[in-house]
C-alpha cells in the first residue's frame, strides 16, 4: 500500500501499452515473447541463459510474482498490446534498493525495439513510483555497455549517479559494471517523466491517477 492508501496500481495504461500484474494465465504469453527473443535478451538479461522453460515452469514463476504482488513485496509487471492479447515485454517496481526507493527494470521482446517503448513504459512507472507509492528516489540500473537501455533514463530526466564496476553477475558467474540512474522526488516535478500520459488502476479497478 502506497503512503498515500491509494495503491498499488496493477494496472498502468499508457499510450501504447498496458502494464499490468501478472496472472498465472499468462503463461503462454510470456514463453511466446521471450522464446522468439532470446538472442536479444541473453547479452544483457543473466536469466535468459536459463531459458527456455517449459510452460509449466512459467506458470510457477507468475505466480510468485503474482504473490510478491499482492502482499506487497515486490511489483513485476507485464508489458502488453492495448488489446493484452500480445507480451511487448516485462517490467517492475522493485523493491530491491531499500525503503523510499524503487528500481525500474524493463526488458523489450525483440521484435518491439527502437520503437520507444522502454522510454515510454519507463515514464509511466516513474509516474506511478512518485505518484501512488509516494516514494523519495527512483533507480534505473542498467549495464554500460546496453546503450539502448542507458538511453531511456537520459531521456526522463534521470542523473547518471555512479557506474560500479564487477557489481552484478552477469553471464558464466562473471561480474559486470552497473551504470546508476538516479530521479529524486524534488526533481520529478520538471522532468519529461511526469508529462507521460497513463492512466493507473488499483486491484479493483478504481482509477487512482
Amino acid at each position: 500500500m502506497s503512503a498515500s492508501g491509494k495503491g498499488p496500481a496493477y494496472c498502468v495504461r499508457t499510450e501504447r501499452t498496458v502494464i499490468r500484474c501478472w496472472n498465472p494465465s499468462d503463461a503462454v504469453l510470456l514463453k511466446e515473447a521471450i522464446d522468439s527473443s532470446l538472442g536479444h535478451l541473453r547479452p544483457w538479461m543473466p536469466w535468459a541463459e536459463q531459458e527456455p522453460t517449459e510452460v509449466e515452469a512459467k506458470v510457477e514463476l507468475l505466480r510468485s510474482f503474482r504473490g510478491r504482488f499482492d502482499l506487497g513485496q515486490d511489483f513485476t509487471y507485464g508489458i502488453f498490446d492495448p488489446d493484452e492479447k500480445r507480451v511487448l515485454g516485462g517490467t517492475g517496481l522493485h523493491t530491491r534498493i531499500g525503503q523510499g526507493a524503487l528500481e525500474i527494470g524493463y526488458w523489450i521482446r525483440a521484435d518491439c525495439i527502437n520503437r520507444g517503448l522502454a522510454t515510454e513504459v519507463a515514464a509511466g512507472l516513474t509516474r506511478v513510483a512518485f505518484e501512488v507509492n509516494q516514494v523519495n528516489r527512483v533507480e534505473i540500473h542498467c549495464d554500460p555497455s546496453n546503450v539502448r537501455s542507458a538511453a531511456v533514463p537520459r531521456k526522463l530526466g534521470f542523473t547518471h549517479e555512479a557506474t560500479l564496476p564487477q557489481r552484478v553477475p552477469g553471464h558464466s558467474g562473471e561480474l559486470r559494471d552497473d551504470m546508476i540512474w538516479t530521479l529524486l522526488r524534488s526533481e520529478y516535478p520538471e522532468s519529461p517523466a511526469a508529462r507521460c500520459s497513463i492512466e493507473a488502476y488499483d486491484a479493483i479497478g478504481a482509477r487512482i491517477i
